[in-house]
């Protein structure tokens, strides 16, 4: 144990963790400096009763897509709305390695879902997975190391091996709401696995029309 803090603290000092919405060195045990909780954009209600999207008037019970269209999905849950601010880091934590920012994700999912969390009561969590080519130039799938997180927060397995991406779909924000569900027809496929599972808990780093999450939920 004193070895593996010596390790730490060593790593610590070469490879400082940083702010996941300024950058910044990090102090002490907070996973995001004091200054810049305040400009986390976290959805507050109303919320839509099936996304969580937040929505504008209180006497809706629904956002605009989802009164459009139905979903495979039964409820969704989600802490940020997807502003500049959550654009520049998740960008930062996808494309820029900065992994330890899924421990903040997965701790501010945690505090402000913990409703929904427990109301889902899942056997398992599954994180979207990512095609095998697009991993290997990553280094890593950012929902997965999320879900991990997360996973130990509400003591759930997650199991990263049973959903597979087959085909290495183009990037959903390119594309239309249909051509998102064209785009993802077929992309997704269970492992070849004895286990079965009542009740899961779908984890994904950015929902914009649910597309991902209908073709997984299918």
């Amino acid at each position: 144990q004193w070895f593996k803090r010596q390790n730490m603290g060593i790593l610590n000092v070469l490879y400082p963790e940083r702010c996941p919405v300024c950058h910044g060195i990090l102090k002490g045990k907070n996973f995001v400096c004091p200054s810049c909780r305040q400009k986390l954009p976290y959805i507050k209600e109303p919320k839509c009763k099936k996304c969580g999207k937040e929505i504008e008037k209180e006497e809706q019970e629904y956002c605009r897509d989802c009164q459009r269209f139905s979903h495979s999905f039964d409820k969704g849950g989600a802490v940020f709305a997807y502003d500049q601010v959550m654009r520049k880091s998740i960008s930062m934590f996808k494309y820029h390695n900065r992994r330890e920012y899924a421990r903040f994700y997965a701790a501010e999912m945690y505090e402000h879902c913990r409703h929904f969390l427990k109301t889902c009561n899942p056997d398992v969590i599954l994180p979207v997975p990512i095609h095998r080519q697009k991993k290997r130039q990553r280094g890593f799938n950012q929902a997965e190391l999320v879900a991990k997180k997360l996973g130990k927060m509400m003591k759930v397995p997650v199991d990263s091996k049973y959903l597979i991406r087959r085909e290495k779909t183009v990037p959903q924000k390119e594309l239309s709401r249909q051509k998102r569900k064209a785009n993802l027809k077929q992309a997704f496929k269970v492992n070849k696995t004895n286990r079965t599972y009542e009740r899961v808990l779908i984890v994904d780093d950015i929902y914009t029309t649910g597309a991902t999450i209908d073709a997984i939920s299918e």
